[in-house]
């Protein structure tokens, strides 16, 4: 059992501070929805051919209102966001850092819970879409307010060129993902496209196999390419042989790549992230110890010898596959079957302690006023938070097909 730490005051503060966040997110405040036709405005400002793709594909992508999120609750996610880092340690001179960690969070009355770590996390093109709509009001950091998220995007992956090639000039992108056109967040590669290419960089965006492996690196419709943005979820690149190989001779730039996935989003870090004795016999500070044991609630390897315990306590527990994503294969310990448990116990799986997340009541036009799940998402590269957004959700999952769901501004409230 990990163990607790929280400085004597803490508990009555926290509790004080999220009954009036509770609070208004579960109100329908008229002042604090955001400018809808603002944001409609600025999607059609992409083109009618991408407006019409948004609607056709993804019309619940983004969330009828904002969530609001305390000064205080920002400060503790940045704190265990501070710990990780020091955890997973810097990177090797001269590799990628890599682009657009998302650190999910439930927040609840107990606090703020590290979920998981995603080395790949989608949606930060479409946020910045959203939060640029807004004119930056009541949102997190400065480049938000600034509006200057696509500068911040551009400049982060010429810096992962930088650290690999140096002065070299950033010539051609690959964003690559199975059958790109066929996914979900497709319009979101369109608008990473638009961006890279207002700035002279140009943007393939490809399934892995358009690409050829040439003596020299990685080539498509015979352009060279110089860095590919890895959206694929096969993390350790086994089915992409020729990627693994070009990025490991050294021959592109692959951003995010298996070593992160390794030191991040492994979902066994979790359980290093809430032992305390593993923890301290790697010199982990006690300040950052401290955040993590906070944030981050309770992890285990699931191990066949503890199946008995495991069923008798299975209610407390989410259960997560070590290499998975996107809650594939994840259940919730009080739904399982014996089949499934059965099959758990025979496989590489984690247990995190339950932390259920808030919600947020949403009352838009067309639909009935109803409570929605959230989660809070903090995407980070190199250490540093680039923006702050949430996702509204109906069931298990944030699965963006929830009538006033989606993608959701977050309102710091101070």
């Amino acid at each position: 059992m990990a163990e607790s730490i929280e400085p004597a005051g803490a508990r009555e503060h926290f509790d004080v501070d999220h009954d009036f966040i509770a609070h208004l997110n579960g109100e329908c405040l008229e002042w604090a929805w955001m400018d809808g036709e603002a944001l409609q405005r600025a999607m059609q400002a992409q083109g009618a051919d991408w407006y019409e793709l948004v609607q056709q594909r993804c019309p619940y992508l983004f969330a009828a209102g904002p969530v609001f999120v305390s000064e205080l609750q920002l400060r503790q996610m940045c704190e265990v966001i501070a710990a990780v880092q020091e955890v997973v340690g810097k990177p090797e001179p001269h590799t990628e850092h890599g682009v657009f960690y998302g650190y999910d969070f439930h927040l609840n009355e107990q606090g703020v819970h590290l979920i998981e770590v995603n080395t790949n996390a989608g949606g930060a093109f479409l946020n910045a879409l959203l939060i640029d709509s807004q004119h930056g009001l009541f949102l997190y950091g400065s480049a938000v307010a600034e509006g200057h998220l696509e500068q911040v995007f551009v400049e982060m992956f010429r810096n992962e060129w930088r650290v690999v090639r140096g002065d070299a000039v950033l010539k051609t992108i690959a964003i690559v993902d199975e059958q790109p056109e066929s996914q979900y967040l497709y319009p979101e590669f369109l608008l990473a496209q638009k961006m890279f290419e207002k700035v002279g960089i140009a943007v393939h965006i490809v399934d892995p196999s358009a690409l050829q492996a040439q003596g020299d690196g990685l080539y498509h419709d015979g352009q060279r390419i110089d860095l590919v943005y890895n959206r694929l979820t096969d993390f350790d690149l086994k089915q992409q042989p020729h990627i693994r190989a070009a990025w490991e001779q050294k021959q592109v730039v692959l951003t995010p790549n298996p070593m992160h996935h390794q030191r991040y989003a492994d979902k066994r870090k979790l359980a290093l992230f809430t032992d305390a004795d593993a923890l301290r016999a790697k010199g982990v500070s006690q300040v950052s110890i401290d955040a993590l044991l906070r944030g981050v609630p309770q992890t285990r390897l699931v191990q066949v010898g503890d199946a008995a315990q495991w069923w008798e306590e299975r209610k407390q527990w989410f259960f997560k596959p070590v290499s998975g994503y996107g809650s594939k294969g994840a259940y919730r310990g009080e739904k399982l079957t014996r089949r499934v448990f059965d099959e758990i116990m025979q496989a590489d799986y984690v247990a995190q302690r339950l932390a259920l997340p808030d919600e947020r009541k949403v009352c838009a036009a067309g639909i009935e006023p109803q409570s929605l799940k959230y989660d809070v998402r903090c995407y980070v590269y190199d250490g540093e938070i680039q923006l702050v957004a949430a996702r509204l959700y109906q069931g298990q999952t944030t699965n963006f097909r929830t009538p006033g769901g989606g993608f959701a501004l977050v309102r710091e409230v101070s």
